[in-house]
């Protein structure tokens, strides 16, 4: 074995560390540990997902335009059901708009949020500006933080108003869902109201074909058994 390393000697040779740091030279980098298990991006193996159901899209896929809606962000006299309910008990919209959109949260749970959050400051407000007993410096600080809510839960219930344009791809109409939540609330909860009960109608019209099954047919055993006689009685002939 010796005589045959003799013979053949190593292709390769031992360098030194100031030889391997000349050899690689100052353009290449060193590879960090880890580097080459990283993903690669393949465009021909990238697919388009769908948003709300994750499912994966054709190729020729196009997103659909936004449509507008179908009645004004003033339109509330449309459907004087939905507009007296949202005028004097709006949380309770709020929270059916809610539940048709996400059917793991109860109506309850955004009704009482709202109930607390608008109702409420809208109470206490109206409190503080009846009584003038209240030091200045203590009415000041109320109304900020009233303000402060009152865009808290603009920006709580855009998100709502965000999910419902997406299901119906609705462009943001008049603007932004948070501006328009900020101010013109009422208006826009009647608005997203009206919206999911008239698509929920389209929705329900659905052209169907009756079909009608064919008669059920049985054969009893007299008509089995009056063939074989009557072959039984040729043959006996």
């Amino acid at each position: 074995m010796a005589e045959a390393r003799r013979s053949h000697p190593s292709q390769y040779v031992k360098l030194t560390k100031d030889q391997d740091a000349s050899a690689s030279g100052p353009g290449v980098e060193d590879i960090r540990p880890g580097e080459l298990n990283l993903p690669v991006a393949v465009p021909q193996l990238e697919r388009m997902m769908c948003i709300q159901c994750g499912q994966v899209l054709p190729e020729g896929h196009q997103a659909p335009a936004d449509e507008p809606w179908t009645t004004g962000i003033f339109g509330c006299a449309e459907d004087p059901e939905s507009c007296w309910t949202g005028l004097f008990c709006p949380c309770l919209l709020f929270g059916r708009n809610v539940q048709a959109l996400r059917e793991d949260i109860p109506w309850t749970r955004p009704c009482t949020c709202h109930a607390v959050c608008v109702e409420g400051g809208i109470a206490l407000a109206i409190l503080t500006a009846i009584f003038h007993g209240v030091d200045p410096d203590a009415s000041i600080l109320i109304g900020e933080g009233l303000v402060c809510c009152w865009w808290i839960c603009s920006i709580y219930t855009s998100i709502v108003r965000e999910k419902l344009q997406k299901k119906y791809h609705l462009e943001k109409s008049p603007c932004d869902p948070c501006i328009v939540h900020c101010c013109f609330h009422y208006c826009a909860n009647c608005q997203e109201h009206r919206e999911r009960k008239g698509r929920l109608a389209e929705n329900s019209v659905v052209p169907m074909t009756v079909v009608n099954p064919p008669p059920l047919q049985e054969m009893s055993m007299a008509e089995n058994n009056a063939p074989t006689s009557e072959n039984e009685g040729s043959k006996a002939a």
